[in-house]
């Protein structure tokens, strides 16, 4: 699929067209840049893969920027309670609307569910349509393939051959644990609900999608994924069952589940020259927390606002990486920090939770201080936020 290409040549580049080299690209044609956008995959193929998102209020704002949050709205399922609970411990917090900054209570979630592909059937649809965007998709191509006056954004995910074609190394921590992810009806589960379960063997979290499903995001030993992955269908269920919730019961599994191993990666740059890297391609986290695509999005955020006021070059690159890797160091060094913590049985870390998650819950201070942390990520707190 090609659309329609601009009158001149693109002056920027976006290697990638998942979520956010799609959202990135549209964000800059929004501002008049000639954009193209490539990506190996096919638009149909881009569509298909079965996952999805937790969205932050950082991201509602970007797509309300963008004017996609309206169109996205009944694709977008809301949580209003985020149930946290250490199995360690015993200990537990319940995190509400109220425990949510002003400007944000107003929008009545803590957060929402995105299906992969009502985003990316928007994301795609709004590119057909752009004047100044250029589809390149289903053909390979040299990654580093450009005008010489181009500005190159890598966002082709973790295994990026942009950002290695740019001899940019990076910083990689494996987890010994992998991550599961299916899409499952249960019962039981109160509306508006969401769980972050903590086990010793890595976190559970289950987030509420359209239809009464849910997408189930299970962490635990590589092995174990692998194996579970491998079980029918009732013997899923059966497994899944014995690490829910009280109270909490599945029915029906509506996807294969999906193992992939965890790994914390950071690119030792962001940039060389005048290409960039955003997303994936940069930098990747442990999903504790649904932080992934928001952490992502801010990329897009922060790129698109240093073109805005900049233009494109050497000097935008520079100040992009600048800007970006205190807010990458920060949620990667969170988001360890959380399963080294609450994956461990060290009689001294549990004592610790067992102090520490009471003191949470008997304090709204501190659950608006780490919900504003998740919501709107860590260089906000204590910030003024935008209207």
């Amino acid at each position: 699929m090609v659309a329609s290409p601009p009158d001149a040549s693109p002056s920027i580049h976006v290697r990638g067209a998942g979520p956010t080299g799609s959202l990135l690209a549209l964000a800059l044609a929004h501002q008049g840049q000639r954009v193209l956008l490539q990506d190996p995959l096919t638009a149909p193929e881009l569509q298909s893969r079965s996952r999805a998102y937790a969205i932050t209020h950082s991201s509602r704002r970007l797509l309300q920027r963008l004017e996609l949050w309206t169109p996205l709205g009944d694709a977008l399922v809301p949580f209003t309670r985020l149930d946290l609970r250490d199995a360690g411990s015993g200990g537990s917090v319940l995190f509400g609307q109220q425990d949510l900054r002003r400007k944000n209570r107003r929008h009545q979630a803590i957060g929402w569910i995105l299906d992969h592909r009502s985003l990316m059937r928007l994301l795609l649809s709004r590119l057909e349509q752009s004047p100044h965007v250029t589809l390149g998709l289903g053909r390979d191509q040299d990654p580093m393939t450009r005008e010489p006056a181009a500005f190159v954004v890598a966002a082709d995910g973790p295994s990026s051959p942009t950002r290695q074609s740019l001899g940019i190394d990076v910083f990689q921590h494996p987890y010994r644990q992998g991550c599961l992810t299916a899409k499952v009806i249960l019962r039981g589960v109160a509306p508006g609900g969401a769980y972050e379960l903590f086990r010793p063997e890595g976190p559970l979290a289950v987030l509420p999608m359209a239809d009464g499903s849910y997408q189930v995001v299970w962490s635990a030993p590589m092995q174990h994924c692998l194996d579970r992955a491998d079980l029918a269908d009732g013997a899923f269920l059966d497994a899944l069952a014995t690490v829910l919730p009280e109270g909490v019961e599945p029915d029906l599994l509506l996807d294969r589940p999906a193992a992939f191993p965890q790994t914390w990666m950071l690119a030792r740059s962001l940039r060389q020259g005048p290409a960039v890297l955003v997303g994936e391609a940069g930098h990747r986290c442990h999903p504790v927390g649904g932080q992934g695509l928001n952490l992502c999005w801010r990329d897009v955020e922060t790129l698109t606002d240093l073109v805005a006021s900049q233009g494109i070059g050497p000097r935008t690159a520079a100040r992009y990486s600048r800007r970006r890797w205190p807010d990458l160091l920060m949620v990667g060094l969170a988001t360890d920090a959380l399963v080294r913590l609450f994956s461990n049985r060290h009689p001294l870390l549990v004592a610790f939770r067992q102090l520490l998650l009471p003191c949470l819950a008997l304090s709204s201070p501190l659950r608006r201080l780490c919900l504003s942390a998740m919501t709107d990520g860590p260089l906000r707190v204590g910030r003024p936020l935008p209207d």
